[in-house]
């Protein structure tokens, strides 16, 4: 395991080797793997490779198998939030017996198929939320780069559109889910007038990339209650230096959020089948076959 080693050991075997497997690539660890064939992404998202400093043989691959533990976590999520779970929880723990039969402030709940759920973005992660939160009820919408696409199999929607109809997504949701990859396009497509353009009752729950949303935005909107919740499994950074969550900002402090570390996909079966993704695409390597997966240079900007 690389991750164990020192930058120089890292550097001395990327030097000499055929096939990379890794999360992250630096600049200096991809031009110094100069002889590499294939780079084969752990999991989906391929943000983190530094495709301009690798030689432009090399072939970049990615892998899937998390789409349904993340619906699974997204279901969980909207649960926890729209039946205030964890304020329930605190409150118990207190000694607190706070029901709609003993408190008049404590809400009915909602339940699911009362709830629009609304997707930004329908790749395989997108289509799984929709799968699950329809057989459930839910009424599901979404917003994707080509709205005229065919749907993903099993994916029933109420409405689609385009990215350019995100504030109507939003306005119309009750929960709303990022699910895109993080890219030039995408960064900060969750900002304050999106946010904005929800509803005060909406609920917010990303598990595409940290910054796909607006740190600050999303912060001062739960802080000030324009939104009624969010979920957050991605961050805008790395836990380093004891920041546990690597954020900017005190969302620990915030009563009004489910937080978890970045694990929403890491159910076994997400790691026993990538390990036989990557497996077989290194034999198809070694035996001159056509690879899986490939994930395409993406366009410098100009």
């Amino acid at each position: 395991m690389a991750a164990a080693w020192t930058p120089e050991q890292r550097l001395d075997a990327l030097a000499g080797a055929d096939v990379v497997v890794c999360s992250f690539l630096s600049p200096a660890e991809a031009e110094t793997a100069s002889r590499v064939r294939l780079v084969h992404v752990t999991g989906a998202g391929y943000d983190k490779i530094s495709f301009p400093h690798l030689a432009p043989p090399a072939l970049v691959a990615n892998t899937f198998h998390h789409a349904r533990p993340i619906a699974e976590h997204v279901l969980m999520v909207t649960l926890m939030l729209s039946r205030n779970v964890a304020a329930a929880e605190r409150a118990l723990r207190r000694g607190e017996w706070r029901t709609i039969a003993t408190d008049a402030e404590v809400p009915f709940h909602p339940v699911l198929s009362d709830l629009t759920l609304g997707l930004v973005g329908l790749g395989s992660i997108g289509a799984e939320v929709a799968r699950v939160a329809g057989s459930l009820g839910m009424k599901v919408r979404a917003v994707r780069r080509n709205p005229a696409a065919p749907l993903p199999d099993g994916v029933r929607l109420d409405w689609v559109g385009g990215n350019g109809q995100l504030h109507e997504l939003l306005s119309a949701s009750d929960v709303v889910v990022v699910t895109v990859p993080l890219d030039a396009d995408t960064k900060g497509m969750i900002g304050a007038a999106e946010l904005s353009a929800m509803k005060a009752t909406g609920l917010l729950i990303n598990v595409a990339r940290g910054p796909v949303v607006d740190q600050s935005a999303l912060y001062a909107a739960l802080k000030e209650r324009r939104i009624a919740g969010a979920g957050i499994d991605v961050w805008w950074g790395q836990p380093a230096d004891g920041v546990v969550p690597p954020a900017a900002l005190p969302f620990a402090e915030l009563e009004n959020t489910v937080l978890t570390p970045h694990h929403s996909g890491h159910a076994r079966i997400t790691f026993e089948r990538r390990a036989a993704d990557i497996a077989a695409n290194i034999g198809r390597l070694a035996r001159g076959e056509g690879l899986v997966n490939l994930v395409a240079r993406p366009v410098p900007a100009a």
